[in-house]
């Protein structure tokens, strides 16, 4: 476990001043490069940041925010989570990356998804229809992009390729590139045959059932003969100084996010006593520093993952309160995971 690596995650959620009163996207954009210094300043090894297009979230172009956060910091990895790699372009999305990875002196990491949410298909004239294959054609072409070589290549959803040289070149050669997963066999597969570390995003339910992905992921790379890297995992969660203020705090700006969301998916309203469930047996990571840290501990060891990101923003959480979150995060929470986990 000494290599296990420790993330924070956020979409930007646009969040309260300490008067109740939401602030500007601008300012909420802002907030996160002030909350990315102070996880670096406690030890947090990487800051992801996701692509959403609502107005709940600020943050539409993470690698732009990446950018920023970059000069401000010199430590801290700077990766999305994720890139909603089916209604970009491929080659955009890797001389971007390759540009927050030279303002960050190799620091950028990219991880690639189909996206939960789907607003981006329709703004950039992508159809839904198409959603799979999107994916496949686009990832491959990615693939061929991180050799850094000249590419060739034609797919059905975009312009081909040939001989085209892409830059700007990394400074090592390589841009980090990790595949995000929701729960799909098909995903992980199509990980695996590409050589992607996998992510797996667990936001509902034990832990423990993701662990056929795990397996089904080493069985693959088995097979194809590609690299089983440590997987990673990524799940919701909020730090308050005792288990009933996080909850506090928590609790209604949740229930918000996810009653607006689930109200479009078919759910119906989250009742007060699944979350509480969530938080007892499932993935919701609430609590004092002391009952998040238990839970992650026992989370990584059941799944034997190399990395473990809090996604800490959920709703309009004031600002003081993710300020705390973060601080708690990278100061008590990972070294009493790191104890636990040694012990």
């Amino acid at each position: 476990m000494s290599d296990l690596t420790f993330g924070l995650d956020t979409f930007g959620d646009v969040p309260e001043d300490d008067s109740g009163t939401p602030v500007s996207d601008a300012r909420a954009i802002r907030q996160v490069l002030d909350e990315a210094v102070l996880a670096e300043e406690t030890g947090v090894d990487v800051l992801a940041l996701g692509e959403h297009h609502r107005p709940e979230y600020a943050i539409s172009t993470p690698e732009t925010v990446l950018a920023g956060i970059a000069t401000r910091t010199s430590r801290i990895r700077l990766a999305s989570g994720v890139t909603v790699l089916s209604s970009d372009d491929p080659v955009r999305v890797f001389q971007r990356f390759a540009t927050v990875d030279a303002l960050s002196n190799g620091r950028a990491e990219v991880i690639l998804g189909r996206g939960s949410f789907t607003e981006s298909f329709p703004l950039f004239g992508y159809d839904l229809s198409d959603y799979d294959v999107l994916f496949e054609e686009k990832i491959e072409l990615f693939a061929k992009l991180l050799e850094e070589k000249p590419v060739t290549w034609s797919g059905t959803k975009r312009a081909p390729l040939d001989n085209a040289d892409v830059f700007p070149k990394t400074e090592s050669g390589h841009l980090s590139t990790w595949v995000g997963v929701g729960g799909s066999p098909q995903s992980v597969i199509r990980t695996a045959h590409f050589g992607f570390p996998l992510m797996l995003a667990i936001i509902g339910g034990s832990p423990e059932r993701f662990a056929p992905y795990i397996d089904l992921y080493q069985r693959a790379t088995d097979q194809f003969g590609t690299t089983a890297h440590p997987v990673g995992m990524h799940s919701p969660g909020f730090i308050a100084d005792t288990d009933e203020e996080a909850r506090e705090v928590h609790w209604p700006h949740y229930k918000v996010i996810r009653d607006r969301i689930g109200a479009l998916r078919g759910w119906p309203p989250l009742r007060k006593e699944e979350y509480q469930a969530e938080i007892e047996h499932g993935s919701l990571y609430i609590g004092s520093p002391e009952t998040v840290a238990r839970k992650m501990a026992r989370a990584i060891k059941a799944l034997d993952v190399g990395r473990f990101d809090l996604i800490y923003t959920a709703g309009a959480q004031p600002i003081s309160a993710r300020l705390r979150a973060v601080e708690l995060y990278g100061t008590k929470v990972l070294p009493m995971v790191r104890d636990i986990l040694a012990g």
